[in-house]
């Protein structure tokens, strides 16, 4: 409980210097407080460049976080919260140290420079990289570890948006998954350390500030249960764009990681310049337009601009939340939708920004499936417990429809894409509780890229493993060359066959020594030859080999052979 209270305590101080490091950067790439209410006027620092400034911030953007991320935390790239989930699920809560620095910077840097994501998956993130470094500290057990980095996620949570309740249902909902006691007081007491810290810093103020909502008509109810249908299907139909988009971008990109940002930066620029609302995280235009704002067809545009803006900017390795958009996308949703009612039916509809709450809510809950978040947050941010009934309602039918529509939700989507199942329990006994670093072998010799094909059958022809790991030339593993390749190879073309290992270089699933050994099996189970490959956490360079052998002599409790240098 003691360090619950400190996480809280430094999950506080971080998200009080994160939305500082935001406002700078904003203000330096843009010349605003806020660019995506300024209209789309040019930047004071070069007013030369008129609006065409967003075309350059985002590049430039890039080429300062891009080298950081990939340098010093490649898991600080996207939104952040799949991350923390999983080292809670399978990591027993190993978060690496320098993601809290990182992401930070990476984050501010991304929503300063134009990025069109938001500010709650990296301080989630932050905080709970914070509380699983001071839980290695101390040397707490792996269960309390999960703890403090859940303590670590309701605290920045709760000290951002000034919402306590959020953080701790945040907490337990999306990051535990579970609910306990012991685990409800730790998350209690974290966040309400570090809704102090805020409050202090940013006021005791709802975090948007609305006139009060009120059901005019009973058959309102109907018109918001509808809501959050629709809802639920924008929400799964954000879900899937974000990572179409993210697939194209990574079918696309063919040079180094750490180029990729400011490479994409300039797609991104474009999107602004049609559409500087996209700008950042928008809260501004949020506002505007609960408040009616915008007319019917500008809001669906600003709907259909964020998804692309936001997909666009995780896709090309920006790093920010998608909370906050998803939010954005269900206000222009809701207030579009009231709209329509009030032309159609306006007797009955009422006031368009009771739909742009409600809908800001239910178009969370359709993406990630977590209707007591959804309901809590958006009485916390709002104040708004007048609209509690259809906002309820609205939300569990959307949460409802994106189950029907999708197995999994916008956070565990990105793990499901790495082969990774959070429903799937660990299998029993030693295996469930060891890392790749503990049980992995020495590596056999790679192969470089460039070796000709002959001689490379020659290496694995005295190899016994029946395949060897390829590098290239500046030591990272590209993946694997198998017997079973070169022989066909061979035998299909004997005169014209590929002269070059590089030509048949499969790729493998990535294992690296801070993964769990539960996780890693899945892969192994249908890996050729004897093994796979193990990388560093960087997920480039070649350190050691995990092997069938290796993996059922864990669960037996054996000691594997220590891992030898690679050359």
């Amino acid at each position: 409980m003691v360090l619950a209270v400190v996480v809280g305590a430094g999950a506080g101080l971080g998200s009080v210097a994160f939305r500082w490091l935001i406002t700078t950067f904003t203000h330096l790439f843009s010349g605003h407080a806020d660019y995506a209410s300024a209209g789309g006027r040019a930047n004071p620092h070069v007013p030369w460049l008129g609006p065409f400034f967003v075309v350059v911030a985002p590049v430039v953007g890039g080429l300062l976080y891009g080298p950081l991320v990939d340098r010093f935390a490649k898991e600080a790239r996207g939104h952040g919260v799949p991350e923390v989930m999983l080292a809670v699920a399978q990591r027993g809560g190993r978060i690496n140290p320098q993601v809290c620095v990182v992401k930070a910077l990476a984050s501010a840097l991304c929503i300063g420079s134009g990025g069109s994501v938001g500010r709650e998956g990296p301080i989630v993130q932050i905080g709970s990289a914070l509380g699983s470094t001071l839980g290695r500290v101390a040397k707490v057990p792996t269960e309390q570890l999960r703890l403090l980095v859940a303590c670590g996620a309701a605290g920045g949570i709760a000290a951002t948006f000034n919402a306590p309740l959020a953080g701790v249902f945040f907490a337990m909902e999306l990051i535990l998954g579970t609910f306990s006691a012991e685990a409800f007081a730790a998350a209690v007491l974290s966040s309400v350390t570090a809704s102090v810290i805020g409050r202090a810093a940013f006021g005791n103020t709802a975090f948007l500030a609305l006139p009060p909502f009120h059901v005019q008509h009973v058959a309102q109810y109907g018109l918001f249960a509808l809501l959050g249908v629709v809802a639920g299907v924008v929400g799964v139909g954000f879900t899937r764009v974000l990572y179409w988009i993210e697939d194209a971008c990574d079918w696309a990109w063919r040079g180094p990681e750490w180029l990729r940002p400011a490479a994409g930066g300039l797609l991104l620029g474009l999107v602004l310049l049609a559409l500087p609302e996209m700008y950042g995280v928008g809260y501004p235009v949020l506002h505007k337009a609960t408040q009616g704002g915008y007319v019917i067809g500008f809001l669906l545009l600003l709907l259909v601009g964020k998804i692309l803006a936001t997909s666009l900017t995780i896709g090309i390795g920006g790093s920010g939340g998608v909370f906050a958009p998803s939010l954005f996308i269900g206000a222009m949703l809701g207030a579009a939708y009231g709209a329509i009612a009030g032309h159609l039916i306006p007797s009955t509809a009422g006031n368009v920004g009771a739909y742009a709450l409600v809908g800001m809510g239910a178009a969370f809950a359709g993406a990630s499936r977590a209707p007591i978040t959804a309901v809590v947050i958006l009485f916390e941010l709002t104040g708004q417990y007048t609209i509690i009934l259809p906002l309820m309602l609205a939300i569990v039918l959307a949460a409802a429809t994106g189950r029907l529509l999708s197995h999994d939700t916008i956070y565990t989507l990105k793990l499901r894409r790495r082969g990774i199942d959070l429903r799937t329990p660990a299998p029993p006994g030693h295996l469930g509780t060891k890392w790749v670093d503990t049980v992995m072998e020495a590596a056999p010799q790679p192969l470089p890229v460039d070796t000709e094909l002959l001689a490379a059958s020659d290496e694995l022809t005295r190899s016994h493993h029946g395949v060897l790991p390829v590098v290239d030339a500046h030591g990272r593993c590209l993946g694997m060359l198998t017997a079973r390749a070169v022989a066909k190879a061979l035998a299909d073309d004997p005169d014209g066959q590929p002269l070059r290992v590089g030509d048949l270089v499969q790729p493998v699933p990535v294992i690296t020594t801070q993964m769990q050994l539960a996780t890693a099996v899945h892969a192994l189970a249908a890996a050729p030859g004897t093994g796979l490959p193990v990388l560093d956490p960087g997920k480039e360079h070649l350190v050691g080999w995990l092997t069938h052998q290796g993996a059922l002599r864990a669960m037996h409790g054996a000691v594997p052979t220590p891992p030898a240098a690679v050359a």
